[in-house]
């Protein structure tokens, strides 16, 4: 048909699965065990229904950017708010990655960004992690038209330390990085105070792991006003109300409730302890994880093998095809029943060859 010739064609991003049956411990899709915090439940019957008919305010003029400001002990106008961390990831692809030289990150990371790359026909080189799955610094030493990576990384939940990212942010000055801090809040240091020293470095963090708000896809990024600026010219190029009513008012909530996200956080991280001694006992290795994941390699039975007897046991974790990875599974640490759970069935399919 003479029209294909027209149309944008990309592989697209595949998420975890979504199972929609009922009794199934799902560790595959870093979402947070635990519910948002009560303050949210408390604004949730608060909400004004009328408020509905009418547009959302712009997301930097909201209370949400006001409680972020406050919270991160910046100014206002250095936040952009967009749906989810992967709006604002998108966005700030489209905007800042234009120069048609190969934009930079690792060749395992989180697997959106060579959509996103093939989406806006950016060119790009993914730059191989170590043997231990780690990003080098020296790979980023070279021309290029921008880098992204996460800290943590994804899949890996290794941590990269400060000194390190900066390094590779002091030798791009001509470009935007890009850290993507999804998994900052299990155990990361965030790059967020470099952005006084360095204005071209963007800081991108979401609602969807450590504040536990995944549905409502709250994401941010965090930079010098020009930065935010342009991002903000490019969004209400595509589209003005991009953040709904009530997840500006939730999301807000949400920051104002500090004890409970720390008290979530220590939750999560105390259970990964506890999962990478069972994990080991169980015959398990994996890399020291600062996420709320743990990518896992047995040492005698097959990823795959494993990834398809859990799914028998209606328990979900993540596996890929991929080179390097393929007999790696990325667990995401559940409540402790569903852990729980998680170690019984791992003993049966692994019983007997620790």
């Amino acid at each position: 048909m003479k029209w294909e010739e027209n149309v944008r064609k990309v592989v697209p991003y595949t998420p975890g699965e979504q199972p929609q049956r009922a009794n199934v411990i799902k560790l595959n899709t870093n979402e947070c065990p635990y519910p948002p915090a009560p303050e949210v439940a408390k604004r949730i019957a608060e909400l004004q229904s009328d408020r509905m008919r009418l547009y959302p305010a712009f997301p930097e003029k909201t209370e949400l950017a006001e409680e972020l400001a406050s919270y991160y002990h910046i100014n206002q106008d250095q936040i952009f708010i967009g749906v989810g961390s992967d709006d604002v990831l998108s966005m700030a692809f489209l905007t800042f990655f234009q120069s048609g030289r190969p934009i930079l990150f690792p060749d395992i990371t989180y697997s959106f960004y060579d959509v996103w790359a093939d989406v806006y026909k950016i060119p790009y080189e993914t730059k191989a992690l170590d043997e231990d799955f780690c990003i080098r610094p020296e790979d980023y030493k070279q021309p290029n038209g921008g880098v992204v990576f996460p800290n943590p990384n994804a899949p890996t939940g290794i941590l990269m330390d400060l000194g390190q990212v900066e390094e590779i942010i002091a030798a791009n000055r001509d470009v935007v990085v890009i850290v993507d801090e999804a998994y900052v809040d299990f155990g990361g240091v965030s790059a967020l105070p470099l952005i006084d020293q360095y204005d071209n470095l963007l800081v991108v963090q979401t609602f969807s792991k450590s504040r536990a708000m995944a549905g409502m896809r709250i994401g941010y990024a965090m930079g010098q006003p020009k930065l935010i600026q342009y991002l903000n010219d490019v969004k209400y190029s595509v589209n003005s109300y991009t953040m709904n009513y009530t997840a500006l008012e939730l999301g807000a909530a949400s920051v104002r409730d500090e004890a409970y996200f720390k008290e979530c956080c220590g939750r999560i991280i105390k259970t990964r302890e506890r999962a990478e001694e069972e994990l080991t006992r169980l015959g398990f290795t994996f890399p020291k994880s600062s996420s709320n994941f743990i990518f896992a390699s047995h040492r005698k039975i097959p990823a795959e093998v494993i990834f398809e007897k859990l799914k028998e046991n209606d328990i979900y974790v993540r596996h890929w095809n991929k080179d390097r990875i393929s007999n790696y599974l990325r667990i995401t640490i559940g409540t402790d029943e569903e852990m729980e759970a998680l170690y019984a069935a791992l003993e049966k399919i692994c019983g007997g060859e620790s």
